[in-house]
């Protein structure tokens, strides 16, 4: 495990950066002010950075300038900072909306700048913004951050596959403590346990570890959580590493169940995945995935059948709730998707599985490797 904070690798940050400023240039924008940390890692490559997915109150962490790509960071502090961000593009962090204004407007290029883009806002940071390029038409700049994100750079996926397999080893640690009367809490601080020796100490995902149940197709078993004869188990591992997100989900049957029945199961979720698999071709539209369901003749499940991971969550989403904007989506080579196929039966439980898949010109490249159960 890192005993300091690095920035991310020179190689990493600079592809990302150049994917940005081609980017803005394709949406015309002159700046980018940012405030969402998975934006601002991926523009700078700072490390230590707070890694969230969710919102929060925005602020000006961040400005992009197009013409002279220089990068302006707000930063108390060195540690972290990539060598290609000068002390002097650092500024501090500040209460008052008018230090924010005097910074932003000392930007070389910001007093000229035509359209400028930020990830969020609000109305007094919209009439704030509008002080610091007077210029300037605001617009939403998180297309042009989609674009540049939804393809991943060589370095991306090498990044994203250390991440997947500190994922599956946590996995493989979990799996070897499964047993009847284990609990879910258990397998569950194993798997975080092994993730932590990795180097690895934020999860990616809320639920880790719990049984499948037999009554219900999507309700989670709530009876103390110990693990019984003949239990479904799921298990998704996630994890976020150097910033990237890595997953793989498996379920594994506990002894003592219907076995034909617990066969018969995973055989409907091998012919599931394997129409998601063939969903996942260059040029596709992102809601083959969702046919695929309908194909297997297995109803949707409540969680994304898809959706793009990177620095944070990356587009497309693919989910039975947005089937207009699946059907608009269509994959492209070096997108990298989390895929989940789900198959449940009465009596029995559930299947699930989830796989990370590059989309490549050739077709799906499976990223995890973790092997799936087998009689």
């Amino acid at each position: 495990m890192a005993t300091e904070v690095l920035p991310d690798d020179r190689a990493l940050r600079t592809g990302r950066r150049e994917r940005v400023l081609a980017h803005m240039e394709a949406h015309d924008l002159d700046a980018l002010v940012l405030g969402r940390g998975a934006n601002i890692r991926y523009v700078t490559g700072a490390g230590g950075l707070l890694w969230n997915a969710g919102t929060h109150p925005f602020f000006p962490a961040c400005v992009v300038v197009r013409e002279t790509g220089s990068i302006h960071l707000l930063s108390t502090w060195d540690e972290g900072i990539p060598d290609d961000i000068p002390h002097e593009n650092l500024y501090p962090l500040s209460w008052n909306p008018a230090n924010y204004v005097k910074v932003i407007r000392g930007i070389p290029g910001t007093a000229t700048a035509r359209r400028v883009g930020s990830d969020a806002s609000n109305p007094t940071i919209a009439q704030m913004l509008a002080s610091c390029f007077p210029a300037a038409e605001l617009v939403d700049g998180e297309p042009a951050l989609r674009a540049a994100r939804r393809i991943k750079t060589p370095e991306e996926v090498t990044a994203l596959r250390h991440a997947i397999g500190v994922a599956e080893t946590s996995l493989a640690k979990a799996l070897a403590e499964l047993r009847p009367g284990v609990t879910e809490a258990e397998l569950s601080g194993a798997l975080l346990e092994a993730a932590a020796a990795g180097g690895v100490t934020t999860p990616a995902t809320q639920e880790v570890v719990w049984r499948t149940s037999r009554e219900h197709r999507w309700r989670l078993v709530d009876d103390g959580g110990r693990i019984g004869a003949g239990d479904l188990v799921a298990f998704t591992a996630g994890v976020v590493a150097d910033g990237y997100i890595g997953e793989v989900g498996r379920t594994w049957p506990v002894e003592g169940g219907n076995q034909q029945a617990v066969e018969s199961l995973y055989r409907r979720w091998d012919e599931l995945w394997a129409l998601l698999a063939d969903a996942c071709r260059s040029g596709a539209q992102a809601s083959d995935l969702l046919a695929a369901y309908d194909t297997a003749g297995e109803p949707l499940p409540p969680m994304p059948v898809a959706r793009g991971i990177g620095l944070g969550f990356d587009p497309p989403v693919v989910t039975s709730g947005l089937p207009v904007t699946a059907a608009e989506e269509r994959l492209e080579p070096g997108m990298v998707l989390s895929v989940t196929g789900y198959v449940w039966q009465e009596g029995v439980g559930a299947v699930l599985g989830r796989e990370a898949v590059l989309i490549t010109t050739e077709g799906p490249e499976l990223l995890t490797t973790s092997p799936l159960w087998r009689p």
